[in-house]
């Protein structure tokens, strides 16, 4: 493999930022300096440009059965827009509902992925049960495969929703074992009490998705959700944080001491809940769970990661067509499938409004979109900065272009896009996944199949909190 050197460019990491060369041989940084000795290299041009760490987005759903239908974009479509949008890392969740060994469902997970994957990716193992077997089965199988995570649903009642019982039980497991537990904080039993009763009174329509998950279930959830990780010592990641009710019950534990984490998402920190009442159908481009919110949530989500209260920025990738699919609900919006297509534009979007704009700094941008998640999910340094030994993942970023995003030139294979028209400032132009190019001037160049599956250790992860919020 033929070394490559990154010249001109402006080097931003989750602490610094300046200007230096970047030697890259093999699939690993080898030197970072001024004026470094090119020969035999090939030369890549970055004046006028950031280099950044590749983003790693913690939190993907590629080719996943949800509301008897699957996702719209699988291993190929969404590792490729991802690669588009400086993305060369996710880390997807592995389904086990109805499995009888989580070991079958892992198993299908890497099925889905092989020889599809163009960019690296690890697995979430997600909990609905835990029998005798299970319990005895999960720490052994998180070792063997190199999972750090665990996730637990407190929605979807039907489908995923874990008892009380079953999340502690995790928490336990996770304390013993040293993995984090992401839950996603909602009351679901609650949620479905006020579905059916908005169902009955005849209010079918997509803004009562969002009507129906009001902000206070969410904030009770993700109560409840901590308080038990406290009683268990286990570490919590709290998955996709909409609203300002999550927000403070997170900002008082960590203000005690407690070992817990918050994710948000793009469309939480941009859009609101005034685009589910669209006209017609149309509000069901916007139905995901946790619903989008008044537009008043969205000062205090910015405000908690420029605090470092919340720490990560994932997708939550969850693409179903409008056309097809968000239709099964057209009746009824309880059987709209929930979900978005992010994973291209998480990237830009928390660039443009939040750096662009003042909002974060440069560094906080590097730390949300790709350190943060390194750390927490034991892949640091590996992955998530730009160092002598860590992986050439690599992202040359030139933060003045000006564009508009559009279904009409997105690489998600689905028909529409939830920031359409939105006007964005910065792009990835070229992208490295262990040193060789996989986005090249805007043009693909990766191959299918050449991601890797990366095992991370347990006890790899998960800063402290007070280390979490110094860095």
């Amino acid at each position: 493999m033929k070394k490559k050197i990154i010249t001109g460019g402006t080097i931003a990491t989750a602490t610094d930022v300046f200007k230096a060369d970047i030697l890259i041989e093999g699939e690993k940084i080898v030197q970072i300096g001024v004026n470094l000795d090119a020969l035999e290299a090939e030369v890549i041009d970055a004046t006028g440009k950031y280099v950044f760490p590749g983003g790693i987005d913690p939190h993907t759903h590629l080719d996943m059965p949800f509301n008897n239908t699957v996702t719209d974009d699988d291993w190929e479509s969404g590792t490729v827009a991802a690669a588009f949008g400086g993305t060369t890392t996710i880390l997807d969740f592995c389904l086990t509902a109805g499995e009888t060994k989580l070991s079958d469902a892992v198993e299908k997970w890497h099925k889905k992925a092989e020889g599809k994957a163009v960019i690296d990716y690890g697995f979430h193992l997600m909990i609905s049960d835990l029998n005798e077997e299970t319990e005895k089965e999960l720490p052994l199988l998180l070792e063997q495969e190199g999972i750090t995570s665990v996730k637990v649903f407190m929605a979807y009642a039907k489908e995923f929703q874990a008892t009380d019982r079953t999340l502690f039980k995790a928490f336990k497991i996770g304390k013993e074992t040293g993995a984090i537990v992401m839950v996603h904080c909602e009351n679901g039993s609650v949620i479905d009490e006020l579905v059916e009763e908005a169902i009955a009174k005849g209010n079918t329509a997509p803004i009562y998705h969002a009507l129906t998950r009001p902000p206070e279930v969410e904030g009770e959830g993700t109560k409840r959700a901590i308080e038990l990780a406290h009683v268990a010592g286990a570490t919590l990641y709290v998955v996709h944080v909409t609203c300002k009710e999550a927000v403070d019950e997170i900002i008082k534990a960590r203000e005690k001491g407690y070992n817990v984490y918050g994710e948000t998402c793009p469309p939480y920190l941009t859009l609101d809940q005034t685009l589910l009442a669209k006209p017609g159908f149309e509000g069901a481009k916007y139905v995901w769970s946790p619903p989008l919110r008044p537009k008043s949530h969205q000062e205090p989500l910015w405000n908690a990661l420029k605090a470092k209260q919340l720490q990560t920025i994932g997708s939550d990738q969850c693409s179903f067509n409008f056309n097809g699919k968000k239709q099964l609900g057209l009746n009824d919006f309880s059987k709209i499938p929930n979900g978005g297509p992010f994973i291209e534009d998480r990237f830009s979007v928390l660039y443009s409004e939040g750096v662009s704009k003042g909002r974060i700094s440069i560094n906080d941008f590097v730390d949300m979109i790709s350190t943060s998640a390194a750390k927490i999910f034991g892949l640091f340094p590996q992955k998530g900065t730009i160092a002598v030994g860590s992986d050439a993942d690599i992202v040359i970023f030139d933060p003045n272009i000006k564009r508009t995003i559009s279904a009409e030139t997105h690489h998600m294979n689905v028909d529409y896009n939830a920031f359409e028209g939105l006007e964005v400032t910065g792009e990835p132009v070229s992208v490295l996944l262990r040193g060789e190019f996989i986005v090249k001037d805007k043009q693909f160049v990766g191959a299918l199949g050449g991601g890797k599956y990366i095992k991370r250790q347990l006890g790899k992860g998960a800063l402290s909190t007070l280390e979490a919020v110094s860095n």
